[in-house]
């Protein structure tokens, strides 16, 4: 909702604000057909060119993340850590009873009580990894922290090219603006031998393209850009916790150090609260009870 708020400001604020000192939106109108489909088209068989098929697919996905927001919510944290907690102490009651729920997590009882983080190949292929490493006796749990921590940092490299590749494009935007000004400008000599009433107005067409370049670059694909890769970073948090939770649980701390070594690692905003969590832990025991 807050992305249409945002959308609508621009709008209302350089639209608003040209027409309150007496603009006119005839010239604009006319010629914003014609200069979007020089800047647009060409921004977007720039970003063709540049990037393959299934790149540009997640492109089109991202772009929606700028008016949904973060995927994990303060809820999904919590569930997370509910999660880990049975996991990590199945784990520590019965190794071998484990083995069933990660080899084979659609079908395992603990995960299906959570199924928005079922949902997630890349949640739940990390914590089963991560588990299974930890039943093969690592000497040094230092081995598979450094191996989590190269995958995140991968996943989030790959997560954020959309970001990037919209930031390309914006920064591109100008001098694409510039280029469709410079055609109108080479139309416009070609009538030099008009009144000036009608050369003012193809100069006027031809500025349209320099406008729209830079309005495009920093009001809409630039700032468009900046929210993916805000909102990409912060669903890292999510996987992040998965690392903190489960490499406490290598180096043997007790169960509810885990959870909590987890918790304390989630950023303010969506970090339950020590007693909230605790509510839902001892729902969790009953439930096992």
């Amino acid at each position: 909702m807050i992305g249409f708020v945002g959308i609508a400001m621009i709008f209302v604020m350089v639209f608003g604000g040209y027409l309150a000192a007496g603009g006119h939106l005839d010239i604009i109108l006319k010629s914003l057909p014609f200069e979007f489909t020089m800047i647009g088209g060409a921004a977007a068989g720039a970003y063709v060119i540049s990037n393959d098929i299934p790149a540009i697919k997640q492109t089109f996905k991202d772009i929606g993340k700028v008016f949904n927001g973060p995927r994990w919510k303060p809820s999904d944290y919590k569930d997370l850590l509910c999660l880990l907690f049975e996991l990590i102490r199945q784990a520590r009651q019965d190794a071998v009873a484990l083995e069933e729920h990660i080899e084979n997590p659609g079908e395992s009882g603990i995960f299906a009580r959570y199924p928005r983080i079922l949902e997630d190949r890349e949640a739940v292929d990390l914590i089963c990894d991560t588990l299974r490493s930890a039943s093969m006796n690592y000497d040094d749990p230092h081995q598979v922290e450094e191996v989590l921590e190269k995958r995140i940092e991968a996943n989030l490299h790959h997560a954020l090219h959309s970001s990037h590749g919209l930031q390309t494009i914006a920064d591109g935007l100008p001098a694409l603006g510039i280029v469709a000004a410079v055609l109108g400008v080479i139309k416009t000599m070609g009538s030099i031998d008009q009144p000036p009433e009608i050369l003012g107005k193809m100069i006027g067409g031809a500025l349209v393209g320099t406008f729209l370049g830079v309005f495009l670059a920093y009001g809409l694909v630039g700032p468009f850009a900046t929210k993916v890769k805000t909102v990409v970073e912060e669903d890292a948090h999510f996987y992040q916790l998965i690392r903190e939770v489960l490499v406490a649980n290598l180096y043997s701390h007790a169960t509810n150090i885990c959870i909590e070594v987890g918790r304390q690692n989630t950023p303010s905003h969506i970090r339950p609260s020590f007693f909230e969590l605790e509510d839902a832990l001892k729902e969790v025991k009953k439930d096992a009870a």
